[in-house]
């Protein structure tokens, strides 16, 4: 949540950082401001709303020209959007300005203190309460960055910090804990951000920040130490795509381009991970082959979307390894005193890399003991960097916060997972586990395909935008892609979508079943779980024959589905395992276009932001 912006150099600071926020509002649009420093104090502008009320404001009142500033695009925690809660936040004397992401979890005891000094503190946040603390130790030492140690290690929680302070116009200081923070590094000018999408117009080379590491910037270079002061090691790194990769390249919104651009992603994940003989090579799975073979049982822990991802990679991991895989929601998992050892395998699934139920339960793992494999689509970030290994998806930067291509490819991802275990493990041949590399190589033209013929779902998403109420349908690998389909619907078209294990229809779901409900139901194949397709075909029948509208996505050459169909969308024939890559698609396309004909903006559904990285 919340993006964050900094800069320092010889371009006007103001310009920098709005468009950096600009690139950043996926995270977060309750509120903008930005902070810059100019003719000996500070210079500020806060809107609550999206950042164009923020532009509108600056647009009738300019700040003044300035070389070095901050700026913020909130999602709310600590109060409402309100231009009073908005950030920057200042001191009382407007000397320090202060932007923060996470949660601080003992303001209230510090906001007491603050108040019995004689401190005023107007808002509601608990971001408030740093800037007056940076105030009172910079008053001590004079030196911002030695401000900003004394005061993290006074707080409680997640967050990263981005201050400036009037006396010191040449210098920002970013803090992080538990939450991202990564630098930009130009010549002669430098960048602190939430995401490298914020400067990766001016340069690709960044700067990693680790855990509990405070980064002062200069014009003349970075220096990076940890709370307690001692000089930290310098990581640097280069982003291996350019700013025209953010852009949504003529189409309407970036989740439209983002789902037209699957087809790439998918091919972009397999690439250099499988040699000529079919053999896979997974270099960033640092975990020796030693030491896979000796796991017994696979954990899967994510949120949301690759919650559904990690359901899919159940299948396949205990299909063709025979390990047992459970699949927990991070959310949940250390609180319930999961069982694990030495002989414990945890992925961990995070498009960002930053989502915080994720990261608490990787840690959790890791002081059971377990090993942990992370798949992140954000090279950098904190999950792989605490993991034991990583396993990065190439989708490329996704803004829209409803995730499309990055589903896709962390399905790819799990898909490498469970073959490289079954390779190191011997549960499956060479040849096997090449048949199956064979077809994973082909579901790139199976997803161009299915996008070429979308406008029937379209047209019926239209249809259906007075609709209050849709319901999903599937079985085996399917059950997981119509909760997909019902996240979908909910986050995009802010209308009640629930998605159903079609044998569990007749122990209640049916009960919901009236005239003209549309109901989608995702068919498996005929050819790999033939019992299970002639069940679901039962189950069509029964809701049709209550009335339901059903829209049935089968595989072509799927017959037997034709006469129950209200509504037919064929996707390529696939194995069944590799189904959720084709079938996951008309859905998407299907909310995507719902909410638009609601009039929604898909790209910033309400209430939602990318990155969550707040329990």
């Amino acid at each position: 949540m919340c993006g964050i912006v900094g800069y320092v150099g010889p371009q006007s600071a103001l310009d920098v950082v709005m468009a950096g926020l600009k690139r950043l509002e996926y995270r977060g649009y309750d509120s903008a401001g930005v902070a810059v420093l100019a003719d000996g104090g500070l210079a500020t502008a806060r809107r609550a709303g999206k950042l164009v009320n923020l532009d509108k404001e600056l647009s009738e009142h300019p700040l003044p020209s300035a070389a070095t500033g901050i700026g913020h695009t909130r999602w709310a925690t600590h109060g409402g959007p309100t231009d009073a809660n908005a950030h920057p936040h200042l001191d009382n004397a407007g000397r320090v300005a202060v932007v923060h992401n996470g949660i601080i979890e003992n303001f209230a005891p510090l906001r007491a203190e603050l108040t019995e000094r004689g401190h005023e503190l107007p808002s509601e946040t608990d971001t408030e309460v740093v800037a007056h603390l940076l105030a009172e130790e910079y008053s001590a030492c004079a030196d911002l960055a030695e401000a900003m140690r004394l005061v993290c290690r006074r707080l409680e929680g997640a967050f990263t910090l981005v201050a400036v302070h009037a006396d010191a116009p040449d210098v920002v200081v970013g803090a992080r804990r538990n939450s991202p923070l990564v630098v930009g590094v130009g010549e002669g000018e430098y960048f602190l951000a939430s995401d490298v999408a914020a400067f990766i117009a001016h340069t690709r080379d960044a700067v990693e920040l680790g855990q509990d590491q405070v980064v002062e910037l200069r014009r003349d270079g970075v220096t990076v130490t940890g709370f307690d002061g001692t000089p930290a090691e310098i990581r640097s790194y280069h982003v291996d795509w350019d700013a025209s990769a953010a852009e949504k390249s003529g189409y309407a919104s970036f989740m439209l381009k983002e789902i037209a651009e699957q087809p790439k992603a998918v091919a972009d994940t397999l690439l250099g991970r499988i040699d000529g003989s079919g053999t896979l090579s997974l270099d960033e799975v640092r975990i020796p082959a030693a030491v896979l073979r000796e796991v017994d049982k696979v954990v899967v822990v994510a949120c949301g979307t690759a919650f559904h991802a990690g359901l899919i990679a159940k299948y396949a991991i205990e299909h063709w390894t025979r390990i047992p895989c459970e699949v927990e929601l991070a959310s949940e998992f250390r609180y319930r005193d999961p069982i694990l050892d030495q002989q414990t395998l945890v992925v961990a699934i995070s498009q960002s890399g930053e989502t915080m139920d994720t990261l608490m339960a990787l840690r959790h793992a890791r002081e059971q003991g377990a090993k942990v494999l992370a798949i992140c689509n954000t090279n950098g970030s904190t999950i792989p960097r605490e993991s034991d290994a990583v396993l990065y998806t190439h989708a490329g930067p996704e803004v829209a916060v409803a995730s499309t291509k990055a589903f896709l490819t962390q399905l790819v991802a799990c898909y490498l997972v469970a073959l490289y275990l079954g390779q190191v493990r011997g549960t499956k041949y060479g040849d096997e586990i090449g048949d199956v590399v064979r077809d994973l190589s082909g579901i790139s033209d199976a997803v161009e395909r299915v996008l070429a013929t979308m406008d029937p779902v379209r047209e019926l998403a239209r249809s259906l935008a007075h609709k209050n109420t849709v319901l999903f349908l599937g079985r085996h690998v399917g059950h997981p892609v119509a909760l997909e389909g019902a996240l979908k619907l909910k986050e995009l078209a802010y209308m009640h979508a629930e998605g159903f294990a079609a044998g569990e229809l007749k122990h209640g779901p049916i009960a919901l079943i009236e005239e003209d409900l549309p109901v989608v139901v995702v068919v498996p194949s005929p050819r790999g779980r033939s019992i299970l397709h002639d069940k679901i075909v039962s189950n069509i029948q029964e809701i049709r024959a209550r009335g339901a509208r059903t829209v049935v996505i089968a595989e072509e050459g799927d017959e037997a589905v034709v006469p129950y169909a209200d509504h037919l969308v064929r996707i390529p024939a696939t194995p069944t395992l590799l189904q959720p890559l084709v079938a996951t698609v008309p859905l998407q396309v299907f909310a995507c276009e719902l909410a638009t004909a609601r009039g929604n903006e898909v790209d910033q559904p309400r209430n939602l932001a990318k990155s969550v990285t707040v329990e």
